[in-house]
């Protein structure tokens, strides 16, 4: 079935486009890392997006889905900011600032674990996100939230963010990932209720295994540049588009 499909069947279940997300709560950590070393994360058809001279943002990101078509789960990311490749700002920083503000500028998802397997099997095949089944725990404090990954049996990493917000925004986000050896683009809309932004206040603690490499190969742990919470998300998913 092409990427432009409006639906699909998936484990005896059609997902029809939009993909609807109807109540989840997220929270997230972004990073200033090393662009040479996010360079080796990413497919050569993408360049990071650098926010100063040699440094880009990396995220790591927990959602708890609670009514989605694609189920009820938890869900644990790592992403990069980028650009296809050849299509950078003329205006270096700046013009990679102006595209984050405007929310131009597309995530990849180098690692996005789930704990159902209908969502890994969606996502996988659908838009070409790196969804492995997993186990992942997420905690909530009065005053922040915890979600903690064991990958392959292993403690790969904990995220934990400040909660509280009292922001209502509307936006619109996109993700680039390869499908069958193109690129391809997903954009969402979203509504989001009781979001928080805050300077720093992320912790990381990291295990074992790949995924907990790769974060220390960037310096991780380390302090955030910004950590985010959203107390109720809902958003809508297109279908990929080919770049």
């Amino acid at each position: 079935m092409p990427a432009t499909a409006l639906k699909y069947e998936i484990q005896d279940r059609d997902v029809v486009f939009p993909v609807e997300v109807r109540d989840a709560t997220s929270g997230a950590a972004t990073f200033l890392v090393p662009t040479a070393a996010a360079t080796k994360l990413i497919p050569d058809a993408f360049e990071v997006a650098e926010l100063l001279p040699g440094r880009c943002i990396c995220s790591l990101a927990m959602v708890d889905y609670k009514d989605n078509d694609l189920g009820d789960y938890n869900e644990m990311a790592v992403g990069f900011m980028v650009y296809p490749k050849g299509q950078r700002p003329m205006l270096p920083y700046l013009g990679t600032v102006r595209d984050l503000i405007s929310g131009e500028l597309a995530s990849h998802i180098t690692h996005m674990p789930v704990d159902q397997s209908f969502t890994r099997d969606a996502g996988a095949m659908i838009w070409g996100y790196p969804k492995t089944v997993q186990q992942i725990d997420i905690e909530y404090g009065k005053d922040r939230a915890r979600a903690r990954l064991v990958y392959a049996g292993e403690h790969s990493f904990t995220l934990s963010v400040p909660r509280g917000g009292g922001r209502t925004v509307d936006s619109s986000i996109s993700t680039l990932s390869m499908i069958d050896g193109v690129a391809y683009r997903t954009t969402a809309k979203q509504h989001i209720e009781g979001m928080g932004v805050r300077r720093g206040g992320a912790e990381v603690e990291l295990g074992t295994g790949r995924i907990a490499d790769e974060l220390r190969s960037l310096g991780l742990p380390k302090n955030a540049l910004m950590s985010a919470w959203m107390e109720k998300m809902s958003a809508s998913f297109e279908p990929p588009r080919a770049v």
